[in-house]
């Protein structure tokens, strides 16, 4: 088979429609997983074993179990119980706690690395619970995890197009129903891999500026 330019320039335009579904997926799910993942940190490091150990298991459940079989719950078998949502809304949800699971390790891991003299200063001053966190540990632990957050953001991206299995119109869905009507698959599976490393090879500059100006997790 070969290449043909004026088929591919006339699928063009429905891929990059597919493409702006495929990035509003994945930064709303990056939102999602940002604000779950923070909860899931915090709780991990309650001082009530119960809420810590439970939070524990669920984080580990989830991060243990495929993406893949997670999207088919949320979206097949919830609505058999009364529980429906759009496909998109399934898929950023879905996504959002998925990758929560991963950033809560982050946030666990950066606000452990905030020195102890900065929260006995910020009891020290009388800080309530929300001023401490708000003023003084999460400035200091945030910076820190934006290499590693960025880089779960890039994996949360490449992993959209099983958005496709739940109906939702990302990108490789476009592609997929573009060479089955057409039975041309060349031209729309290329695009779409120009247009998926195109946009990580963009994120992984950021990445590495954002390496640059703030210290390695850990460090």
């Amino acid at each position: 088979m070969e290449w043909d330019w004026s088929f591919a320039l006339g699928i063009l335009p429905i891929l990059l429609r597919g493409l702006e579904i495929t990035v509003l997926a994945t930064l709303l799910g990056a939102i999602a997983a940002a604000v779950i993942g923070m909860v899931f940190a915090i709780l991990r490091l309650a001082p009530n074993r119960a809420v810590s150990r439970t939070t524990t298991a669920v984080v580990s459940f989830i991060r243990g179990t495929p993406l893949l079989v997670q999207l088919y719950f949320v979206f097949y078998v919830l609505p058999d119980i009364g529980i429906r949502m759009p496909a998109l809304a399934a898929g950023v949800l879905v996504l959002g706690v998925h990758y929560a699971t991963y950033a809560a390790e982050v946030y666990r891991t950066g606000i452990e690395n905030v020195p102890r003299g900065q929260w006995e200063a910020a009891k020290a001053c009388n800080l309530n619970a929300q001023q401490m966190w708000q003023h003084v540990i999460l400035p200091e632990a945030v910076p820190p995890m934006l290499p590693a957050l960025a880089n779960y953001l890039i994996s949360m991206f490449k992993e959209t197009p099983l958005l496709s299995a739940i109906t939702v119109l990302e990108l490789m869905n476009e592609a997929k129903i573009i060479a089955n009507t057409d039975y041309r698959y060349l031209e729309p599976m290329t695009l779409v891999g120009v247009l998926f490393l195109c946009i990580s090879l963009v994120a992984v500059v950021g990445v590495r500026l954002l390496e640059k100006r703030f210290p390695a997790l850990g460090h």
